[in-house]
C-alpha cells in the first residue's frame, strides 16, 4: 500500500482537522430547519477534474449512464472493486452522462457539481499518491406501459452489482498525486466492457444469469409476461432449485416433496450455501441422509433498481409479486415433483428475505402454509430503521430544542454507531441520481414502496440532500406496503388465513435497528383479537441471529408441514417425515 493510510483517510472523511470533508455532519440549532448539512451547504468548484474518454471501438453506439471516478491507495485490486460499503469504501465521485459517443469525452469534477463520497472534494483527501480509474454504469432506455420514459441499468446475471455489472465500462488504472496543482486534470479512459459472469447460450439472455446445473441443483428461467408488458421489453425471472438426495433415484419416481421458498438477495451459488462436496455446514447436513427431504427454491429477480424486487407488485419495479408467485412458482411445480399444495409450501428468509417472506405470506395467505421471518426489513414504517416516516419531519436528525442529533443507521452490539442515515444516503446520492444507486438500501425501499413520480422515477420519500420527509409519499407507503397497517386494516379477512403462519425472530441489538420494526409490528398485531404470531428475540444479538441450528430449523418446518397436512394426505406426510435417517453430527451450526 502506498500513499496515505486508511486511518488518515477515515480521519479526513470524518472531519478531523478538515471540515470541508464532512459529508453528513448535523447542523446546529441555528441552521435553517428545513435543511441539513449532508450536502446542503454551498461548496466551491472542484479542486481536481477528470476528463473521461470513451475509447473508439469499445462500444458501437452512444452511451447514457452514470460515470464515476474512483481513487484508492490500495494496489491489491482495481479501484472499482474497492468502492465497498458506507464505512469501508474508497472515495469516488459520480455524475450522469447522456449520449456519450465513442471517441468522445466527458468531464467529471472530483467535487461539485458531481456527488462524492465519503469526501465532497478531492481537496479533503490526505496528500499522497493515489490510483485512479474511470467507470461507467450503462443505462438502458425503457418505455414502460404506465407511460414512464426512464433510463436505468438492466442487470445481466450480476445481481445489479454496479461495479461488476454486465455491459458496464471501465478502463486502466493511472496514478495521481494529491494535492493537484492549479487547474489539475486527470485523463482517464473507458476501453473495456465487462462480460457476463456465465456464458450466455445461443438465443439466450444474461438476465438472471446462466449458472450450470449439478447433481442436486437445477435452474429455471422464464420470460414473465406481466413484467415484459410493464417494462416494454422481454424481462425474465429465475429460480435455483435444490433437490433432496435420492430425488433422481428410480425408486423415488412416485415421491412428491414439500417446498421451502427461501427468499433473499440475488443468489450467489446454490440455495442455503449448499455444495456438492459437502464442504459447507449446510451441504454436509443436506447430503447426510438425515435431513428432511425438502425441495428448496431461491428466486432470481434482479431488476433495474436492485438485486431483488422485494417480491411484491410495485409502481416502479412492476408486478414482480405476480411474476414470482403466478408465473415462476407454477413452472417450478411443473418441472419438479413438488406436492404443489399450500400446506406443503413454506417461506423463509432473513433481512430483505425476511421482509419478502412476511409480505408474501401476508399478501398471498392461501398460497403458502407458513413463513419463518428472520431479522426482517421494517414491518412497520413507524420504524424504518430509526426513521418514523409518518411522524418525523427529517430522516437525518432528531430535533431537540438546542441540538440536532444525527440519526444512526448501523451500530455495534455495544451500541457504538457505525454510520448515520445521512451518510448512507449521501453514498447513495453519489452512486446514482433519482434513486438509481443500484446498491442502496434506502433507494430500493423508495423504489418498491413509493408511487411513480412526475419524472417517471420513484417519488422521493425524503429530500436526498436535506432529509426532509414527504408525508404524502409516506401515506402511500402506509396504504400499500406497511405490513402492520395492512394486517390491522384487513384483520377480519386475514385472522383465520394467517393463524399460526408467522414466526418472526430478531436480535434485540440488530445492527440496523430492525428489531424496532419487529417490536412495533408485535405491539400492533398482538392487540388484534385472535392474533397467533410466534416471536423469538435474541438478547444482545446482532443482525443475522437465529434461534435454531440448521437441523433444528428443518425439523421445525418439517413437523409444521406434517401437522398441517389434510387428513387424506397425513399417511403420505408421515411417511415422508419418517424417511430421514436418525440425526448425526451434521447441522449443528446456526442457520442464517
Amino acid at each position: 500500500m502506498t500513499g496515505p493510510s486508511r486511518r488518515q483517510f477515515v480521519a479526513a472523511a470524518a472531519g478531523v482537522g478538515t471540515a470541508a470533508a464532512v459529508l453528513a455532519s448535523a447542523p446546529s440549532a441555528s441552521s435553517a430547519r428545513g435543511a441539513l448539512a449532508a450536502g446542503a451547504d454551498p461548496v466551491p468548484p472542484a479542486s481536481l477534474t477528470a476528463d473521461v474518454t470513451l475509447a473508439p471501438g469499445t462500444v458501437a453506439a452512444t452511451v447514457t449512464g452514470r460515470v464515476y471516478v474512483v481513487l484508492t491507495t490500495d494496489d491489491d485490486a482495481e479501484p472499482r472493486e474497492q468502492v465497498g460499503g458506507v464505512a469501508d469504501g474508497v472515495p469516488f465521485w459520480g455524475l450522469d452522462v447522456a449520449g456519450l459517443v465513442p471517441g468522445g469525452s466527458t468531464r467529471v469534477p472530483l467535487g461539485a457539481p458531481a456527488d462524492g463520497f465519503p469526501a465532497r472534494d478531492a481537496s479533503a483527501l490526505p496528500p499522497g499518491t493515489y490510483r485512479a480509474q474511470a467507470f461507467l454504469n450503462v443505462y438502458t432506455h425503457f418505455s414502460r406501459s404506465d407511460g414512464a420514459e426512464v433510463d436505468l441499468h438492466l442487470p445481466g446475471g450480476d445481481g445489479h452489482d454496479v461495479f461488476d455489472g454486465t455491459g458496464n465500462l471501465c478502463g486502466p488504472v493511472v496514478e495521481v498525486t494529491l494535492p493537484a496543482g492549479p487547474g489539475g486534470a486527470l485523463r482517464l479512459v473507458l476501453d473495456r466492457v465487462l462480460p457476463p459472469r456465465e456464458p450466455v447460450p445461443a438465443g439466450g439472455t444474461a438476465q438472471q444469469g446462466n449458472p450450470g446445473d449439478s447433481e442436486h441443483v437445477r435452474h429455471v428461467k422464464v420470460r414473465s409476461a406481466a413484467l415484459s408488458r410493464f417494462w416494454g421489453r422481454d424481462v425474465f425471472v429465475g429460480a435455483d432449485v435444490l433437490l433432496p438426495p435420492g430425488y433422481d433415484d428410480p425408486a423415488n419416481a412416485g415421491t412428491r416433496y414439500p417446498v421451502e421458498v427461501n427468499h433473499g438477495h440475488f443468489p450467489q451459488g446454490a440455495p442455503r450455501g449448499f455444495t456438492e462436496d459437502g464442504s459447507t455446514p449446510f451441504g454436509a447436513f443436506w447430503l447426510s441422509g438425515t435431513a428432511p427431504a425438502f425441495i428448496v427454491v431461491a428466486f432470481r429477480h434482479e431488476n433495474p433498481y436492485y438485486d431483488d424486487s422485494y417480491a411484491v407488485d410495485s409502481a416502479n419495479l412492476g408486478p414482480y409479486g405476480t411474476a414470482l408467485n403466478t408465473e415462476l412458482l407454477p413452472e417450478v411445480d411443473r418441472l419438479f415433483r413438488t406436492v404443489g399444495q399450500p400446506w406443503a409450501r413454506v417461506l423463509s428468509g432473513g433481512s430483505t428475505g425476511g421482509w419478502e417472506a412476511a409480505a408474501t405470506q401476508v399478501f398471498h395467505p392461501d398460497l403458502y402454509g407458513g413463513a419463518w421471518i428472520g431479522y426482517p426489513d421494517p414491518l412497520d414504517f413507524h420504524a424504518l430503521e430509526l426513521v418514523d416516516v409518518y411522524g418525523d419531519d427529517n430522516a437525518y436528525v432528531t430535533r431537540h430544542a438546542y441540538l440536532d442529533a444525527p440519526v444512526p443507521a448501523a451500530r455495534e452490539v455495544s451500541g457504538k454507531a457505525r454510520f448515520t442515515t445521512a451518510q448512507e444516503n449521501a453514498r447513495e446520492r453519489a452512486l446514482g441520481s433519482r434513486g438509481r444507486s443500484g446498491l442502496g438500501q434506502w433507494d430500493v425501499w423508495q423504489a418498491v414502496f413509493s408511487p411513480c413520480g412526475e419524472d417517471g422515477y420513484p417519488a422521493p420519500i425524503w429530500d436526498k440532500t436535506t432529509g426532509v420527509v414527504d408525508h404524502a409519499v409516506a401515506r402511500y407507503w402506509e396504504d400499500h406496503y406497511d405490513l402492520a397497517a395492512h394486517v390491522e386494516r384487513n384483520w377480519d379477512d386475514l385472522r383465520a388465513r394467517l393463524d399460526g403462519k408467522l414466526t418472526i425472530y430478531v436480535g434485540d441489538a440488530d445492527t440496523f435497528f430492525l428489531n424496532v420494526g419487529v417490536d412495533r409490528f408485535k405491539e400492533r398485531v398482538d392487540r388484534l383479537e385472535g392474533s397467533n404470531v410466534t416471536y423469538h428475540f435474541g438478547r444482545n444479538q446482532p443482525h443475522g441471529w437465529s434461534p435454531w441450528s440448521i437441523r433444528e430449523f428443518y425439523d421445525l418446518i418439517a413437523d409444521h408441514v406434517v401437522a398441517h397436512a389434510p387428513a387424506a394426505d397425513q399417511p403420505a406426510a408421515a411417511a415422508w417425515r419418517a424417511g430421514a435417517a436418525p440425526a448425526d453430527g451434521t447441522g449443528s451450526e446456526a442457520i442464517g
